[in-house]
């Protein structure tokens, strides 16, 4: 079966995500690209938010996955 590939800014943001609800530092960002890092940096945001307000681990993915499926 062929996959696609994802959005690379769609990836980006996850990316970003699963940082910040980890409580990693933004200056973890890999990307130099100012538009992919944008992305990952708003995804970041997400996730510290989503760190802040109690959900970690398996209940931040779970509100990635509904933030992907309305997205």
């Amino acid at each position: 079966m062929r996959r696609l590939k994802r959005d690379p800014m769609e990836r980006a943001f996850q990316r970003g995500y699963q940082h910040g609800v980890q409580g990693k530092s933004r200056d973890t960002c890999p990307f130099s690209n100012p538009e992919v890092r944008q992305n990952w940096m708003n995804g970041w945001r997400e996730g510290r938010t989503d760190n802040w307000d109690g959900l970690r681990g398996i209940s931040g993915v779970h509100r990635l996955n509904e933030m992907h499926a309305v997205g």
